[in-house]
């Protein structure tokens, strides 16, 4: 057995550890900066978001995390998620190459955000929190907490991007039967709304705008923290439960990915199912090529600039070394609204710094077009923002066949499309276009980065 495995076997296969990828890195990350004195965060700046627990681990070097009990025992409704061998997929391509992939679609809200929704609204709950303000794009995120708000009697107020708030109706309709109230934005509700609006009454929305009005709420009330469902490092931290599991079933499989394949938004269902091979790879393990997918009409990895930034658009939130477009840029309205953040987690682009990962970006109409062979080969319709990294294992599979080579392809099947069938009839319809960003207005968001001193 190698190192590894401590993480992961329990009597029920399911992690009794997070693991946190900081504490193998070559070179520890740039520290997040005090959006006023540009100072390293204390804990005692993120008082007002986020309990201590959640601080504690957001700062933490740390290799193990103990997951708590009550934690797991929710996990243990949908975990181990499953890990299939995609064999039709590997015949319709005629390929030499190995897929196979983790289907994070299992749980109750269909996607792989509860893994860290669960655990953060079990700390808030200890630390007496009674409501949470978050922000969502695609609402994966924002259903997923309200599942958890529920699961623990915490109310979950959501903003949600206002073109996917309309693209989307039936995830607002998930998170309202949770219990969560869910809102447009930008909106009448919050100063940060008011001025957006006041600029361009129609504005569609972004996460960095749906973050300034969550945080806004947040730290109105004593009793009212703020999550997020990507990004930061203890998100990230909770989502590796994903790898960590993957690692124990290709155990069992007798098997070993020589490629690793995710999309990416925010990072955190990317830095789930890579990281923990990574830390393999870094304590002398097997090395694997790591390949990040993200949309070409919000490019961070492969267009963004690596710089510090604001994680939201009013600028309220700490600034972090990450790859940007700016927060003031606001993508096109592409059906894959779980991917249109205009940064990328700190530890996602530290890695990519460190030439430890790849990235590169894909067109909707070939991702649709991946996703629905997925869907009538393996039977598995997956989400727009799934079908970013089952292009990306796709493309590697036929490369594969190309050279004659048989390698062992891992990729994250990190949410199923169930409300997403708009998307699908408007591909069928052939209404869907591949968009892309205006250069005029990435150009203003990168020049209007913050000045950090020596940096």
């Amino acid at each position: 057995m190698n190192d590894t495995v401590k993480f992961v076997l329990d009597e029920e296969r399911l992690p009794k550890y997070w693991y946190n990828v900081v504490a193998d890195l070559p070179a520890p990350p740039p520290p997040a900066l005090h959006p006023a004195t540009h100072q390293p965060l204390g804990p005692d700046d993120l008082a007002a978001l986020f309990p201590l627990s959640l601080i504690e681990q957001e700062m933490s070097a740390e290799r193990e995390i103990e997951i708590p009990g009550p934690v797991r025992d929710l996990y243990r409704q949908w975990r181990p998620s499953p890990l299939y061998r995609a064999r039709r997929l590997e015949r319709e391509l005629d390929t030499p190459a190995r897929i196979n992939f983790k289907y994070e679609g299992v749980s109750p809200a269909g996607s792989h955000k509860p893994n860290t929704a669960i655990p953060q609204a079990f700390y808030n709950k200890e630390a007496g929190i009674r409501r949470i303000a978050t922000e969502t794009g695609a609402g994966q995120w924002g259903s997923s907490l309200a599942f958890a708000g529920a699961l623990f009697g915490i109310d979950v107020e959501v903003f949600m991007v206002r073109v996917s708030y309309q693209q989307k109706p039936y995830r607002r309709a998930l998170m309202e039967t949770w219990g969560a109230t869910c809102t447009p934005s930008p909106s009448e509700r919050t100063a940060a709304g008011r001025a957006i609006l006041a600029q361009r009454p129609n504005h569609p929305g972004s996460l960095g705008i749906a973050i300034s009005e969550a945080v806004e709420i947040a730290v109105q009330r004593a009793d009212t923290h703020y999550a997020l469902g990507s990004v930061l490092n203890h998100v990230l931290l909770h989502q590796t439960v994903v790898g960590l599991e993957a690692i124990a079933q290709l155990e069992l499989a007798d098997d070993y990915p020589d490629i690793i394949v995710g999309c990416t938004g925010g990072g955190s269902n990317f830095a789930g199912i890579a990281f923990p091979f990574l830390g393999q790879q870094l304590r002398g393990g097997r090395t694997v090529r790591i390949i990040a997918v993200e949309p070409s009409a919000c490019p961070t990895l492969t267009r963004g600039q690596y710089a510090y930034d604001y994680g939201d658009t009013a600028q309220l939130t700490p600034l972090t070394k990450m790859h940007t477009l700016g927060s003031t840029f606001t993508p096109p309205g592409f059906h894959a609204g779980g991917l249109r953040y205009h940064g990328m987690a700190p530890l996602v682009s530290h890695v990519q710094e460190l030439g430890l990962i790849e990235s590169r970006n894909y067109h909707q109409l070939a991702c649709f077009e991946a996703g629905v062979l997925l869907a009538r080969t393996e039977g598995i319709l997956p989400a727009p923002e799934a079908n970013h990294a089952v292009r990306g294992a796709i493309d590697e599979a036929l490369r594969c066949k190309e050279e004659g080579v048989s390698r062992a392809i891992l990729f994250n099947l990190c949410g199923h499309g169930h409300f997403d069938m708009q998307a699908y009839m408007d591909y069928f319809a052939g209404k869907l276009t591949d968009q892309t960003y205006d250069e005029g207005e990435l150009a203003m968001a990168l020049a209007g980065l913050p000045s950090v001193p020596g940096v």
